[in-house]
């Protein structure tokens, strides 16, 4: 075999070797799917309202079909909040957003629980973390300071540019 004909060869089957080790490599560690890649309580005082936000990176190709399932505590206490998410392939995060909380205490930890399921609806991975805020419920107004898309400012707090109003019931956070 000539020698330029040989380190020919030699150099293709090196390169060849080469895509197939990475092509083979583990990109997620421990076949995990997701990581958490951010968690924060968001205070949204314009429209008096408190929710948990996570956001998940993906540590692998997503599948069609996969759903994220958060299921988080609720600080006034009771059942879960449960949201279901899909997983849409393209993204390079998924986003899971709780409904309006109550009775948010500062640096208290609250637990999430999110499930990623396969399109079957087998659970694929389990994630458990917790959450803590910098703040409380009390730095919100009582009522949302605007009314629609158009940002009106609220008639009801007229007189109260805080948003905070006189005699206003207070959520009942005794259970949480």
């Amino acid at each position: 075999m000539p020698k330029g004909l040989f380190r020919s060869v030699v150099v293709f089957i090196a390169l060849v070797t080469a895509v197939a080790l990475s092509a083979c490599r583990d990109t997620g560690g421990d076949g995990k799917l997701f990581e958490v890649s951010g968690k924060v309580v968001v205070f949204n005082y314009r429209l008096a309202r408190a929710t948990y936000v996570v956001t998940l990176r993906p540590l692998q190709p997503m599948g069609e079909g996969q759903v994220a399932v958060a299921s988080f505590q609720n600080p006034a206490g009771g059942a879960p909040l449960v949201v279901e998410q899909k997983v849409w392939p393209k993204l390079d995060k998924v986003s899971l957003e709780s409904p309006a909380l109550t009775c948010i205490v500062k640096d208290k930890p609250y637990a999430i629980s999110i499930s990623i399921k396969g399109s079957d609806g087998t659970e694929l991975q389990k994630i458990d973390t917790t959450l803590m805020s910098s703040e409380d419920q009390s730095i919100l107004p009582d009522r949302p300071l605007v009314v629609d898309q158009l940002y009106t400012a609220n008639p009801d707090l007229v007189g109260h540019p805080d948003g905070k109003l006189p005699n206003e019931p207070k959520p009942d956070c005794s259970k949480g």
